[in-house]
């Protein structure tokens, strides 16, 4: 190992062993164990390769061990001065990233690493690199994503959360003999929806389309004590799709003295149809419940719609509706198998 390391008498070797044995610093152990390979005659690939670490740090351990001993393999950036990602910036940091760049006086709309080096460094005086800017925001769970877009419930907060409460509150409180369930329409195309996969570097996956588009549509029902879920299924999205729903769930839960539907504002669950299938004897058990407009996030049946897209209908390779709504069935049924009672966590 000439010129890489001094020939060491054999008491020095004894030394690095004992110390080697005795280390309990991670990054320290890594340097030693390659001066004691270095002193064992073993070549500079062959080190790396067995520690797996790159070439440039055999010779930089190497050459700071030549110049300083033993003590060059301790860890010095503890005397860089102070740490720069305190508590401190990493919850201005948090604050940051939870808003738009525009609120800070940036045109651009999304976040870059360097914008945020720059607006964090307004705020706090405390300037870093960009790839300390990457730790930072590994540190506070930060990742990128696509936005969800959303429509402003156009009531006044307080009417809104009261309507809230009041759901929340008759599903908590449902008496036994009377049934809840979240009520929604779901669109299923044959044109696939296109999602994130994993693919090979320099590969991107084709999904291939049948070009001329058909749909088919559901109307569901998730049973808020159990998890169920009732469906019928329709050419047409309109009201008597929703009725035939109606009528399901009345025949399905023929003892239940009130069926309570929590549902959304669509048009189609007010119409005339609606209200004259209401007004017969059978009608009289349901109970509609809307909720505020704007609201899916707080419809409990739309997470059963997303990981039916997810699991189904996403970059899927059907090349006819009917495999594809055969598809859909088999998931709905597993999806009953394994159902649970469903939180009511706002």
């Amino acid at each position: 190992m000439e010129g890489i390391l001094p020939e060491l008498r054999w008491c020095d070797k004894e030394r690095l062993m004992r110390a080697l044995q005795c280390c309990s610093d991670a990054r320290k152990k890594t340097s030693l164990l390659i001066i004691v390979n270095l002193c064992l005659g073993r070549g500079v690939n062959t080190t790396a390769g067995v520690l797996h670490v790159h070439r440039s740090t055999v010779y930089r351990v190497a050459a700071r061990f030549r110049d300083a001993g033993e003590s060059g393999l301790c860890d010095r950036r503890r005397f860089n001065g102070h740490r720069k990602l305190t508590d401190k910036y990493l919850k201005v940091l948090h604050d940051t990233v939870g808003s738009s760049p525009q609120d800070h006086g940036w045109q651009r709309p999304t976040w870059t690493r360097e914008l945020l080096v720059r607006t964090l460094f307004a705020k706090t005086r405390v300037r870093v690199h960009v790839a300390t800017m990457s730790i930072a925001l590994h540190r506070i769970q930060a990742r990128r994503g696509r936005p969800k877009p959303t429509v402003r419930c156009p009531w006044p907060e307080i009417r809104k959360n009261r309507r809230l409460r009041e759901i929340r509150r008759l599903v908590m409180q449902l008496p036994a003999n009377e049934v809840a369930v979240y009520e929604d329409e779901v669109d299923i195309h044959l044109n696939p929806k296109i999602g994130c996969d994993w693919m090979l570097r320099g590969q991107q996956k084709e999904v291939l389309t049948p070009g001329k588009n058909v749909k088919r549509y559901l109307a569901g029902a998730l049973d808020a004590r159990t998890g169920k879920l009732l469906w019928v299924e329709g050419e047409r999205k309109n009201s008597a799709l929703f009725v035939r729903l109606l009528w399901k769930l009345v025949c399905h839960y023929r003892r239940a003295n009130i069926i309570h539907v929590i549902l959304d504002n669509y048009s189609i669950h007010s119409t005339s149809l609606v209200a004259l299938s209401l007004d017969t004897s059978a009608g009289r058990k349901i109970r509609l419940h809307f909720l505020p407009p704007y609201c899916p996030d707080h419809n409990k049946i739309e997470r059963a719609w997303e990981d039916l897209h997810a699991n189904v209908t996403r970059n899927h390779r059907c090349a006819t509706i009917e495999k594809l709504m055969e598809n859909v069935r088999q998931y709905l049924v597993q999806h009953n198998r394994a159902a649970s009672p469903i939180t009511l966590a706002a």
